[in-house]
């Protein structure tokens, strides 16, 4: 089954149904999520999205790209382990990367602003101690 990304039958207030007059459409649809995991070595896929354009989207991510904004510095640093993701408690149990999740890498404590499922890559700010 297909995600699709439309508004569906019920309103978004869950007030009363309405006839449902719109046909799905190929532009409103979406894919699983698939969720990047740290391991040990690094996985890559390569997906065709709408318009014929390539999306990168990271399965599993060893390195992050971690920027030091006092020094002014990016180096490539090894994640250590998942501390804490504030979209899902269950990430971190699963070490699944997402934006904000909160990593451990050889630099220090990160916090992730890129989007590894979406981006191929995971960048990352150095937090103060």
């Amino acid at each position: 089954m297909g995600v699709y990304q439309w508004r569906d039958k019920k309103k978004p207030s869950g007030g009363k149904r309405r006839w449902y007059y719109k046909v799905k459409r190929k532009y409103a649809l979406g894919r699983p999520f698939i969720p990047a995991v740290m391991e040990s070595h690094e996985d890559r896929v390569t997906v065709r999205v709408r318009g014929g354009n390539v999306k990168v989207r990271a399965r599993k991510v060893a390195f992050a790209i971690v920027s030091d904004p006092e020094k002014g510095t990016s180096v490539k640093a090894r994640i250590l382990r998942v501390l804490e993701t504030p979209a899902n408690r269950e990430y971190a149990r699963r070490n699944i990367i997402v934006k904000g999740t909160i990593i451990e890498t050889s630099e220090g404590r990160a916090i992730v602003t890129s989007r590894p499922g979406q981006d191929g890559i995971v960048n990352a700010i150095l937090l103060k101690e």
